[in-house]
């Protein structure tokens, strides 16, 4: 910008400088035929009397450089076309060849260093206020394009403080229930909990972060609804605790997966359907034509939610813990595998994923 406001700048001098050259050179050439029609017509006319240009200060020498007559006082070297100055520029015209005793016409010009002291002003204001709009402009862009990098970083931020949280619950747990020597039921189940709880979240921490996925593992065929009965087990000490019904319908079904990765699919969305279950809820697993249903009576999932419950730290509610890996590992399964799923939920009355195997 400042290279243009130069160029432009210089160019305008320039243009200005030769217009208002061609103006002295007329308004001297005006007053030289003037000068020489007068002589050739054998008038006799003072020289003062020629002093009609009013745009113009102008002088009037002889052939010895001499002043005859004008208002110009500073000293002049008449072997230059023109003179500069500070502040004004002198042209000197010598086409009157000596007629009338006039060799030399003098023009001073005072308006064009006006001009170039406005022109640099209007310069300076366009400049500041096209440096002005491109810095809020640049402004809005660069906080435009770094809200990404913020949220994420906000996201990763509560990311860490829930993880945090998440494993101070259930380690509390283990080392409150396990003061004494002798342990009853209840502290064997809550420590069991709790242990299945920190096993939960170091898979899925370890699944997103830490572990390297072969693309080409040679995978094998697997009863689905075998492994599901395994896992179900798993839920049991936790579904009691909350007081939730579990019902199966599964048949027979073998799919080519990799069975580490079919278990967190599985998993993560049967524990979301019992930890965003209500009491005495009910939780329905259905397997059934290649098609997998968790269906839970629980508080749901507002519907402009929907479609961001599956981006990595993103959390619907808050108010079950979590910190919002668990779906975005089943997406990524899904993609893996080429398994459609679908959401259907509706608030306070529950939620159904669907996997077309």
């Amino acid at each position: 910008m400042i290279l243009v406001a130069l160029l432009y700048y210089q160019n305008e001098k320039k243009l200005y400088f030769d217009l208002t050259k061609t103006k002295m050179q007329n308004a001297a050439s005006n007053i030289s035929s003037r000068i020489i029609l007068i002589h050739m017509s054998g008038k006799k006319t003072s020289v003062k009397d020629l002093l009609f240009e009013d745009n113009y200060d102008f002088s009037l020498y002889d052939s010895k450089q001499t002043k005859i007559y004008g208002k110009i006082q500073d000293k002049l070297d008449f072997t230059k076309k023109i003179i500069e100055k500070d502040k004004y520029f002198i042209l000197i015209d010598n086409s009157t060849y000596g007629h009338l005793g006039v060799s030399y016409i003098a023009i001073k010009d005072n308006s064009f260093y006006k001009i170039l002291s406005d022109l640099k002003t209007n310069i300076i204001v366009l400049f500041l206020i096209l440096y002005s709009i491109l810095a809020l402009i640049g402004f809005y862009l660069a906080k435009l394009f770094l809200k990404p990098i913020k949220d994420e970083r906000e996201k990763l931020n509560t990311f860490i403080k829930d993880t945090t949280h998440e494993l101070n619950t259930p380690i509390s747990a283990i080392l409150m229930s396990s003061e004494n020597n002798e342990l009853s039921t209840k502290q064997v189940i809550r420590i069991k909990l709790a242990a299945q709880k920190i096993s939960e979240i170091y898979k899925d921490l370890t699944y997103t972060f830490l572990e390297e996925r072969d693309d080409e593992t040679f995978l094998k065929e697997i009863s689905l609804n075998q492994v599901i009965n395994q896992q179900l087990k798993y839920f049991e000490a936790l579904a009691e605790k909350k007081k939730i019904t579990i019902t199966t319908n599964l048949e027979e079904t073998n799919f080519k997966i990799d069975e580490n990765d079919f278990t967190r699919l599985f998993n993560n969305i049967v524990s979301n359907a019992i930890k965003y279950n209500k009491k005495s809820g009910l939780v329905e697993i259905i397997l059934k034509n290649k098609i997998l249903t968790i269906k839970d009576n629980g508080i749901g999932i507002e519907d402009k939610k929907i479609k961001d419950i599956f981006n990595r730290y993103y959390r619907a509610t808050k108010d079950s813990g979590g910190f919002g890996i668990g779906l975005n590992i089943v997406q990524n399964i899904c993609l893996k595998y080429n398994i459609k799923f679908d959401v259907q939920s509706k608030l306070k009355e529950g939620t159904t994923f669907s996997f077309k195997l």
